[in-house]
């Protein structure tokens, strides 16, 4: 009966690998009925977009934290001291690292 209400038909190609990652998905969902599965996902199904900018500030810090603690870690060998300025600069590195991760998890919360 449901196909009687149903006169629009859509029509699409797809390549043979991503019609056997359509079929991969259907399987893991346990349906074999395509077209059941193409309408579900076309109407309720979403995409999330997760261009973040914050992401990108954070593989940042990430990438000048470890620089910096690998050059402190250098220091330390080389010199048997540690200084309050480079902890204090370590510190405050963690702190702008927690502040950008702080940040994508706030974004991500938003995704429904």
């Amino acid at each position: 009966m449901a196909n009687l209400q149903r006169q629009v038909q859509l029509k699409f190609r797809v390549t043979p690998e991503e019609r056997a990652l359509i079929e991969q998905k259907m399987a893991q969902l346990g349906t074999t009925n395509m077209a059941a599965y193409l309408r579900k996902m076309a109407i309720d199904g979403f995409v999330v977009n997760l261009e973040l900018p914050e992401l990108g500030e954070l593989v940042s810090l990430l990438r000048r934290s470890s620089n910096n603690l690998n050059q402190l870690t250098r220091r330390v060998h080389e010199t048997g001291r540690v200084y309050d300025a480079d902890m204090d600069d370590l510190r405050q590195s963690q702190e702008r690292l927690w502040d950008a991760a702080q940040k994508i998890l706030t974004s991500l919360a938003k995704i429904q």
